[in-house]
């Protein structure tokens, strides 16, 4: 080989090598131009996925929110209805709406958990949350309870409460801040994505400038623009279908409220149509029992009348018998009253075996001979904190349901003892000692219908004019309102059992009073309580009737009166007046009540007794009427008496007090 060959093959080897060197460095160059765009590509890609996580994520947040504020709303329309028609069944609604709400509320927590900040304000909202179920839960307790108004009072004072508005308030700061976070991030990862598609350009464009790798590198490059256009369309679907979902919500959302606000006026239809049929049972129920007491009234005054005329004998029981009458008609608005109002109770220790023997006479005259009455008493000696009368008048409206469901002929037998009831054994009682008083009779039963509803205001089984409907439920409120329960055993064909349920009292039991004016039908009892001196009295009363037999009832008492039809007309009386004693005023006049008339005359009553005379329970405030005393109409001779002496005597010792 010649010198000459030598030096161009060394030539070649040296070409040839710096070619290999060459391809070695740009191979080397195109890895790393691969390895550059593979990295790009996988951030481009992370990114990608992040910025679709927390889009989704994003909207999790805004639908889970959303529900919550649902459920609320779903829960408060519930309760709403609840506290309208007192239906059970609207208030199982209403219990699983807001459980619901909290299930949501929990699952929100849960998506938020990663944010600090959000999970700050997830606490506030569960504050908020709770308080707000508190507010819904005790107007939810009155209506279970019965206490319709004051179940509509709290209602209408919760709806627009600071804890419902703080709910709102951060349900809507929840969305807001996750709408903003979501709109930074996907800022942040936009411009992350442009970088990278710019850098990519660039590597591309050196890495063709590669001719070992020019083609790899550019494959390469087309690649990653493919998929990172395949990422792009993704994208862009999942905003699709996300926009998709939120206007199916949207949808939905839009025929709930549409089938709520139909459902809504179904329900006030319906309400309308039992509130009218209820007060057409009432009304023929009252009817009916105050066209038998004025029968008797009526009746008994037209014979005593003719006997007077004849000179008969039997004027006397006549007047007797009208005067039953007109107490019954007296014990049945009273009852009205107390049922329409709410009437607080008077209670004291009473021994429930005593009080039962007392009554032996009365349930006889009441439930008739064709009915058998038989007593049994445990021997326990336990005494109840109840209202005498209250539970009187219950233990009578059971027996004369008890007569009725046997239609006049069987057996009726009431039974007293004591029992220890563990925690929530019969209704909702707390475990302690309860007397229990058990009334059972071998009439016809109950049917499982007709016992879901038993308690029910104005539902009765008997025919439209025979009965209101009032008696069983004044019972179960009476039985509540005195920390018991009830329960009633029965099955049709086989009798009916009802056992009353009241906590035992630690205390001795009161003697019982005497009454003027009894709940039923007695026989007639002369009382005489003359005064102890003659008084001057000044009588104010709007109605003319009333105010003469008033006035006259006072005379026949020994007393001297003067009259006074109109309360602003009372001053002037007064100064008429040589002397004093006594004031007897209508609580409810024309310009001006009774207490507002007492408390205008300020000085000018110094050492003058004060009775107030009312129809009508609880309309007034007790506080409004100054510790003095009230007598209820209709009243007797004998109680008008009683309160006179009991007014005067009241005054004395005030006098007494304040002169030491």
């Amino acid at each position: 080989m010649s010198e000459g060959q030598g030096i161009a093959l060394e030539q070649v080897r040296r070409v040839t090598n710096w070619r290999i060197l060459v391809l070695g460095l740009l191979a080397l160059l195109g890895l790393g131009v691969l390895v550059a765009i593979i990295i790009l590509q996988q951030r481009t890609d992370q990114e990608r996925d992040r910025a679709v996580a927390l889009q989704q994520h994003t909207y999790e947040v805004v639908i889970r929110a959303n529900q919550l504020s649902g459920e609320i709303s779903a829960a408060e329309a519930a309760l709403g209805r609840y506290v309208v028609s007192a239906d059970r069944t609207l208030g199982q609604q209403y219990s699983a709406h807001w459980a619901r709400a909290n299930e949501q509320l929990i699952r929100l927590q849960q998506l938020t958990r990663d944010s600090a900040r959000q999970q700050a304000q997830i606490a506030q909202l569960r504050r908020a949350f709770d308080a707000r179920g508190n507010e819904l839960s005790e107007t939810a307790l009155y209506s279970t309870y019965k206490r319709h108004n004051d179940a509509w009072g709290s209602y209408y004072r919760v709806r627009q409460s600071p804890a419902r508005q703080a709910v709102e308030t951060l349900l809507t700061r929840i969305v807001d801040s996750e709408r903003v976070l979501l709109r930074d991030r996907t800022r942040a990862a936009g411009d992350l994505i442009d970088n990278s598609s710019f850098a990519s350009r660039i590597l591309t464009a050196f890495g063709m400038m590669i001719v070992v790798g020019a083609v790899l590198l550019g494959w390469l490059a087309i690649a990653a623009e493919g998929e990172r256009a395949a990422a792009d369309a993704e994208a862009t679907a999942q905003r699709e279908r996300a926009a998709e979902l939120q206007l199916a919500v949207d949808t939905a959302t839009a025929e709930l409220r549409a089938e709520a606000h139909e459902r809504a006026q179904a329900e006030a239809k319906l309400r309308q149509v039992q509130k009218m049929e209820a007060v057409g049972q009432l009304t023929g129920g009252i009817a009916h029992d105050f066209n038998n007491m004025l029968a008797v009234v009526l009746g008994g005054l037209e014979l005593a009348k003719r006997h007077l005329h004849t000179g008969g004998p039997d004027a006397q029981q006549h007047i007797e018998n009208a005067m039953e009458g007109a107490n019954r008609a007296a014990a049945l608005t009273r009852r009205l009253l107390a049922f329409s109002r709410s009437e607080p109770l008077l209670p004291e220790p009473v021994e429930a075996g005593g009080l039962i023997a007392g009554m032996s006479d009365l349930l006889d005259r009441t439930l008739g001979d064709t009915i058998k009455v038989k007593t049994q008493d445990a021997g326990t000696g336990w005494t109840v904190w109840v209202d005498r009368h209250q539970l009187e008048n219950a233990l009578l409206n059971l027996a004369v349901n008890a007569r009725d469901a046997m239609e006049g002929r069987g057996t009726l037998t009431i039974t007293t003892g004591g029992k220890t009831l563990v925690e929530n054994e019969i209704g909702e009682c707390p475990a302690g000692d309860y007397v229990m008083i058990t009334v059972a009779d071998t009439g016809c039963g109950m049917t499982p219908e007709v016992l879901d509803r038993v308690f029910e205001p104005f539902f009765t089984t008997k025919p439209v004019g025979k009965g209101t409907g009032l008696g069983l439920s004044q019972i179960f409120g009476f039985v509540r309102q005195s920390g018991g329960e009830i329960a009633i055993d029965t099955k049709p064909g086989s009798g009916t059992s009802v056992m009353v349920y009241l906590p035992r009292h630690i205390g001795e039991a009161a003697t019982a009073a005497a009454t003027v004016e009894a709940p039923v039908p007695q026989a007639p009892v002369a009382e005489e309580s003359a005064p102890i001196r003659s008084l001057d009295i000044l009588v104010v009363e709007d109605d003319p009737r009333v105010l003469g037999a008033t006035v006259g009832a006072l005379q026949e008492l020994g007393h001297r009166v003067t009259s006074c039809t109109d309360p602003l007309a009372a001053p002037a009386a007064i100064a008429g007046m040589a002397t004093l004693d006594l004031i007897i005023s209508d609580v409810l006049m024309p310009g001006q009540t009774g207490p507002e008339m007492i408390a205008g005359l300020g000085d000018r009553l110094e050492g003058v007794a004060v009775l107030f005379v009312t129809g009508f329970a609880g309309e007034a405030e007790a506080d409004m009427f100054g510790g003095r005393g009230v007598l209820r109409k209709p009243f007797t001779m004998a109680s008008l008496a009683r309160a006179v002496s009991e007014a005067v005597d009241f005054e004395a010792r005030r006098a007494a007090q304040q002169a030491a």
